[in-house]
């Protein structure tokens, strides 16, 4: 499978009076959406963060189409964009129970070397898992 699709209920506190997501939520949904395509590989933040990588975001973009709603059940699908170097670059499709897309999205995070403080390359353990990926 060349993505990963999440599902998330969409919660009272994350709407604004109207009932309507606030917009930075999206950023966070787009967020669960990239932790669990990394789970699908057995993979996670804290266990890359054991083996001394972060993975800031260094770029986020957010096209937003339709406004999801109070108690809405939400899909991310999250997909590798290209094969990851010294960042690791992901695209984003969120959408309703009605299939309607509601935003877009992109974004980029850097792969850091927490003991040096400076960018390094994809780690070769991530290489190997994405090595009959698909884009």
């Amino acid at each position: 499978m060349n993505f990963n699709e999440t599902s998330i209920r969409v919660r009272y506190g994350e709407t604004d009076q109207m009932g309507v997501v606030y917009h930075a939520n999206y950023a966070v949904y787009f967020e669960v959406g990239r932790t669990e395509w990394l789970r699908q590989f057995g993979l996670s933040y804290s266990g890359m963060e054991a083996d001394g990588i972060m993975l800031p975001v260094i770029s986020l973009s957010i096209n937003y189409k339709n406004s999801a709603r109070y108690d809405d059940m939400l899909k991310v699908k999250t997909k590798l964009k290209k094969m990851p170097s010294a960042s690791i670059e992901f695209e984003y499709e969120l959408r309703n129970e009605s299939d309607e897309l509601l935003a877009t999205g992109s974004t980029i995070l850097a792969f850091i070397d927490m003991k040096r403080n400076r960018p390094t390359r994809c780690p070769k353990y991530l290489l190997d898992k994405l090595q009959n990926y698909s884009l």
